[in-house]
């Protein structure tokens, strides 16, 4: 539960934001929420996280491969499938899918938040730091192991 509610849920989140940006906005368009501060900003991203190593899909898709493959055996190998470990590689997984999907079907990555300061991201990329940073505070403060 702790590993798959988070894993679908999100997945699934992202998927249809992603979709709704997609089929109601323009490329590049921009929708001010808070202005000068918080926008949604449709952009079709090549690259990784800042636009890194862009139109490089294939090694994406495999590196995102491999990625979920080292989380998932994780997962499996957890003593205590009812963890915050649990919950945090099931956010990993859940964002490399959701972004996975994206290179797979579509060749880039659609983000949508647009924090002025910060480059344009979207959910998945939101569950990948949740994941990352939650397994850390798990492994360093609670002493989990995995």
């Amino acid at each position: 539960m702790y590993f798959y509610l988070p894993l679908i849920a999100f997945l699934l989140l992202d998927q249809i934001v992603k979709y709704w940006i997609r089929t109601n906005m323009e490329p590049g368009q921009s929708i001010p929420v808070i202005s000068g501060i918080f926008h949604i900003t449709y952009i079709e991203n090549p690259g990784a996280a800042f636009g890194i190593l862009a139109n490089q899909r294939i090694l994406f898709l495999l590196l995102t491969a491999v990625i979920v493959g080292i989380m998932f055996y994780l997962y499996l190998r957890l003593q205590n499938k009812q963890s915050l470990a649990a919950c945090s590689l099931g956010l990993v997984i859940s964002g490399a899918v959701g972004n996975f999907i994206d290179r797979f079907t579509h060749g880039t990555v659609t983000d949508m938040f647009d924090i002025q300061i910060w480059p344009v991201f979207n959910i998945a990329d939101i569950c990948i730091c949740a994941g990352i940073a939650l397994l850390c505070y798990v492994l360093i403060f609670k002493g989990e192991e995995l």
